[in-house]
């Protein structure tokens, strides 16, 4: 469908536009410009346009370092009004960020003033701040004003800008970059120059090497906050070699002895990027919850360097342990991402690897190198010309000055008596008098003689390339001596390390508060914990048409396992369940349980224990209760059950003999040894029925008997020698139960754990 354009009176001719083409028109150029001009940085400077702009604007306001500070505001005012047209805000947070050593890992701008801090504070308005470049920003200028780099108009047309800076160590990996575009971002964490000098030396030497290889000079970023990388290094690698990944970087801390066995933490360096102050709050906050059980106390004595202490709750706390569990909840540690997605050739954006990155910058310097030295060729070739010149001047001065005297146009006179260039005749025409004493012979000829040999060696320069990737190679290593590994500035800051192997478990149980709690199931499965151990739940109230089921002693640091008839067992956090104000919540919230499978038994996980396990076909075996712990919300599959068969009985494995009992009310008892132990499967035949399936099982020791409660809470025992009518073996049918046995098929309680109650019991204990 075409939109046609209604064009004012006296307007000319009137187009039909598409309106879908003239959409995707203008999305194309809006997105073009954000990736090329806002968002992703140069792989050659790493810098963006607005940095680059600031940087250049400080040199032509003649800002380098040593010289006096100038107001930021001058600086804004000047890049806005000839470089960059996009607002004085976002110019000036672009120079604070270049100016903060917390976020910069080598500050472009020297700053004077209030530029923030590492609290998360901003910094003051422009007209109180003051600025200049530093050395680092010199060695990105370094030969601009030799032809270097090309130029472009600027935004108006009325000045020229730099495309690229000649960029004398390669800032994009040295300082990052972090920046999200139309479909796409980049994110490049900060690395050590001295690493990427010593990397790139030994790509100009080995111009294939591959990443990995590299990985051996550049282990990893170099965060200026310092910290700890904890990744493995098969992580980083593969993080370098495609571009994309992320970083695991943790807080430095360290122990301080407090005296009679008592001691500190303190965390003396923060994970880049993260606010101080936030996340001096954000501890805070969780010991007011009592989510940090372990940590009695934290306070902020941070001056010029951080220090956050944080107390334990008791000299036997485990220090690793406190941290680890901190680490988990707080920005102690964090994920820094790699996305090194750049303009290739200041055109083409492309995600690349590390090796690659260096070798686009050591292209662009050695391109640098060639421009500075023709540029240079350029000018001694002048002033060869300019000497020849002198050189006629000095041994014909008596001619000369006579036709400066008497001719009206002495120049064509003067090229046509001397067979002067017009150069050289104009520079002997604009030589002062007081310097014809100084023009003497031998300064001319021995000022001729080094030129024409440095003439020579840029030529031999020019003309070969193995010298001129020794030459880069020369003002990379004038760089490292510069910022090296020995200068406070260039030492590295950030570690590795390897993530202490803690137990999962023990770090959950370190993040919960460990209190008693009674769990309450209900007959239509909703769950609550009650706190400490209640003993009357007499004034329990259940829902309409709903009562109790069972309950049972625990923890919050429990873990509570529920086996469902799809043969599935499934675990829950006691410390995740609802309190006992309410009614609960059904259990099927906390677990991914089909629709049409049902809860058998809720426990809790006492962990080292035996269980057996059933299904209504009869079929069953012994699994370890370690083995039926689930990971996931989705359970772990341990009795094989197909449907119409489900899984109907569970008990503790506590004795020599197992008793069954069937729909048909008939009992087997037999050795428990004649029940395999398994760790997933259907199991065997433990009782054979003619009707319908298995009602319900247990286990029980040979000295005690069997012992059920029947529904008004009485309590039956048989010894082995009452129960010798119905001892057989395993797949046998069994006989009728004995007179007193629940109506229910049930032996009175679910799943033994210890203390409990259950309503089959009468709620007693």
């Amino acid at each position: 469908m075409a939109t046609k354009l209604i064009p004012p009176e006296g307007s000319g001719d009137v187009q039909d536009i598409a309106l879908r083409q003239a959409l995707e028109e203008r999305y194309l150029a809006y997105a073009l410009s954000t990736i090329m001009h806002r968002a992703l940085p140069d792989a050659r400077d790493g810098l963006k346009p607005v940095h680059r702009r600031i940087l250049y604007g400080m040199r032509l306001l003649h800002l380098d370092p040593g010289a006096a500070f100038k107001k930021s505001a001058k600086i804004v005012g000047d890049v806005m009004g000839n470089f960059h047209p996009h607002g004085d805000q976002a110019i000036y947070d672009a120079l604070v960020r270049l100016a903060q050593d917390f976020s910069s890992r080598y500050p472009l701008v020297d700053g004077q003033g209030n530029f923030g801090n590492v609290d998360g504070d901003n910094a003051a308005a422009y007209r109180y701040t003051e600025a200049r470049l530093t050395e680092a920003a010199r060695l990105l200028l370094d030969g601009i004003d030799e032809d270097a780099v090309d130029f472009r108009p600027s935004y108006d047309g009325v000045m020229q800008e730099p495309a690229v800076l000649p960029a004398a160590f390669p800032n994009l990996l040295a300082n990052g970059a972090q920046g999200i575009a139309v479909g796409m971002a980049t994110a490049i964490p900060p690395h050590n120059i001295a690493e990427l000098c010593d990397a790139a030396l030994y790509l100009i030497e080995q111009p294939n090497a591959r990443t990995r290889t590299l990985l051996k000079y550049v282990p990893g970023p170099d965060f200026p906050t310092g910290g700890l990388v904890v990744d493995p290094p098969e992580a980083i690698a593969e993080a370098y070699t495609t571009g994309r990944g992320s970083f695991r970087l943790r807080a430095r801390w360290k122990t301080e002895d407090g005296g009679r066995g008592t001691y500190q933490v303190v965390v003396t360096e923060i994970p880049w990027q993260v606010q101080k102050m936030r996340l001096v709050e954000q501890i805070a906050n969780l010991i007011n919850e009592r989510k940090l059980p372990l940590v009695a106390d934290m306070r902020d004595e941070s001056a010029e360097d951080v220090r956050i202490v944080i107390e334990p709750r008791s000299r036997s706390v485990d220090p690793a342990l406190l941290m680890e569990s901190l680490f988990k909840l707080t920005e102690l540690e964090s994920r820094v991402p790699l996305n090194m997605n750049v303009l290739v050739r200041g055109r083409i954006p492309r995600v690349i690897g590390l090796a690659e990155a260096l070798t686009e910058w050591l292209a662009h310097r050695r391109e640098v190198l060639l421009r500075r030295s023709r540029y240079r060729l350029n000018q001694i070739e002048h002033r060869l010309e300019v000497l020849g010149g002198y050189l006629v001047a000095y041994l014909n001065i008596d001619k000369v000055i006579k036709i400066i005297r008497k001719e009206d146009e002495p120049k064509p006179v003067l090229m046509k008596t001397f067979k002067l260039s017009e150069v050289q005749a104009e520079a002997i025409l604009n030589m002062r008098l007081r310097n014809l004493r100084r023009l003497e012979e031998i300064e001319i000829r021995e000022e001729d003689r080094k030129l024409r040999a440095e003439k020579k060696s840029i030529e031999d320069l020019l003309r070969s390339e193995k010298a001129q990737w020794k030459a880069v190679g020369d003002q990379i290593r004038q760089v490292r001596e510069k910022i090296g590994a020995k200068t406070p500035l260039g030492r590295r800051r950030t570690g590795f390390a390897q993530a202490p192997a803690h137990d999962e478990a023990a770090i959950e149980q370190a993040l919960v508060e460990r209190e008693p709690i009674t769990v309450v199931v209900s007959e239509k499965g909703w769950i609550r914990a009650l706190r400490g151990q209640v003993a009357d739940l007499a004034g329990l109230s259940f829902k309409a048409d709903d009562a109790l089921d069972h309950a049972f002693f625990a923890e919050t640091t429990s873990k509570i396992l529920v086996f469902a008839t799809n043969g599935r067992f499934y675990t829950i956090e006691a410390a995740k369940l609802p309190g006992g104000r309410g009614h609960g919540e059904p259990i099927r919230l906390f677990i991914d349980l089909d629709q049409q499978a049902e809860i058998v038994d809720v426990f809790r996980y006492q962990g080292g224990r035996k269980l057996i396990v059933a299904s209504r076909q009869g079929r069953g075996f012994i699994v370890a209760e370690d083995e039926c712990l689930a990971n996931t919300r989705k359970g772990k599959q341990v009795l094989n059950v197909k449907p119409p068969d489900v899984g109907r009985a569970l008990s503790t494995v506590a004795g020599e003999l197992v008793a069954a009992i069937g729909e048909n009310r008939k009992m087997l008892v037999f050795p428990i040894e004649q029940v395999p132990e398994m760790a997933r499967g259907r199991g065997v035949r433990l009782q054979r029925h003619k009707d319908g399936g298995l009602s319900d099982i247990k286990t029980f020791e040979v000295e005690k008997g069997l012992t059920w409660t029947d529904s008004a809470g009485r309590m039956f025992t048989l010894s082995l020698k009452e129960l010798a009518d119905w001892r057989g073996n395993r797949a046998d049918a069994g006989r009728l139960a004995p007179k007193g046995f629940p109506k229910n098929n049930r032996f009175g309680s679910k799943m033994e754990n210890g203390p409990g109650w259950s309503a089959a019991n009468g709620g007693g204990k």
